[in-house]
């Protein structure tokens, strides 16, 4: 079963990724993840989003010779 995230009043999306999953550079994932709430730049109290998948540190879009 998917990891959900229950938004607060004022949340964003980099800041659910922060708080989540403890970067901002997650917040494509986690769009992409929740794709029905695209438009949504500020959520309101109590949307139910769905965590990504959580990557290692060799998945993440870097470059060869960072990884």
């Amino acid at each position: 079963m998917a990891e959900t995230y229950t938004t607060r009043s004022g949340d964003v999306w980099d800041a659910i990724a922060y708080r989540t999953m403890g970067s901002c550079n997650h917040v494509e994932a986690l769009i992409n993840a929740n794709r029905q709430y695209i438009k949504t730049s500020v959520f309101s109290a109590g949307t139910v989003l769905t965590l990504p998948e959580k990557r290692s540190k060799n998945t993440v879009k870097l470059p060869p010779w960072r990884r």
